[in-house]
């Protein structure tokens, strides 16, 4: 393809390619250890091989590619022992976030959470893991989002993307959805009631249980 047909080049070209291939890790379209051919991936987005060579760097520092000396990139993996690591901190920011947005929702924010947590409802009433795991991601970002919490909803925004595989394989064991959809109302619930600890406290138990069953 010449230069002059592609999306673009440079800045341009770099940032399609970065927003591309960030999307299809966290889709789980390419899996872990996956290895990532500059050639191919230039090709399939239509850029060039330095722009596809500076994404794979900003992805790398995003903790979602690592580079092995002499072998090129790869989707990185992420240890169960990471994964607990990240969780715990996710457990302080998220409940951080969670106190921040009991104190600052209004009515219609308020709605929007009790609309997820009726949807979650059905998702396990209706045995469709995968629903509830994209509703249960929605309800943390939107908490995220109402705490006005801008360095923290950053922060979590990094961890959260290298939690992707362990999110779907703890939506697919028995019995789990059914379990974290209580907690999750109780998270609601604290909010509603405008109660930041409650809230906080919500959080943290809830991502208690998630270290806990990553660890099973």
């Amino acid at each position: 393809m010449p230069n002059q047909a592609r999306p673009g080049t440079g800045e341009q070209a770099k940032q399609l390619a970065l927003g591309q291939l960030r999307q299809a890790i966290l889709r789980g379209e390419m899996a872990p250890a996956q290895r990532l051919v500059e050639n191919e991936l230039a090709e399939q987005f239509g850029v060039t091989r330095a722009s596809i060579r500076a994404a794979l760097i900003d992805l790398e520092s995003q903790g979602l590619v690592e580079r092995i000396r002499n072998r090129g990139s790869r989707v990185r993996v992420v240890t169960v022992e990471e994964a607990v690591a990240i969780t715990e901190c996710r457990l302080v920011l998220e409940g951080l976030c969670a106190a921040k947005a009991a104190a600052a929702v209004d009515d219609e924010q308020l709605g929007e959470l009790k609309g997820l947590g009726t949807a979650m409802r059905k998702a396990v009433a209706d045995g469709e893991p995968l629903t509830y795991s994209d509703l249960n991601h929605e309800l943390h970002a939107r908490i995220r989002e109402f705490s006005g919490q801008r360095t923290a909803v950053e922060l979590l925004e990094r961890l959260n993307a290298q939690l992707v595989r362990h999110r779907f394989q703890l939506a697919l064991r028995p019995g789990r959805p059914q379990q974290s959809l209580n907690e999750h109302l109780a998270m609601i619930e604290a909010i509603e009631a405008r109660d930041p600890q409650a809230a906080e406290t919500a959080v943290r138990a809830h991502l208690t249980s998630v270290i806990e069953a990553l660890r099973d």
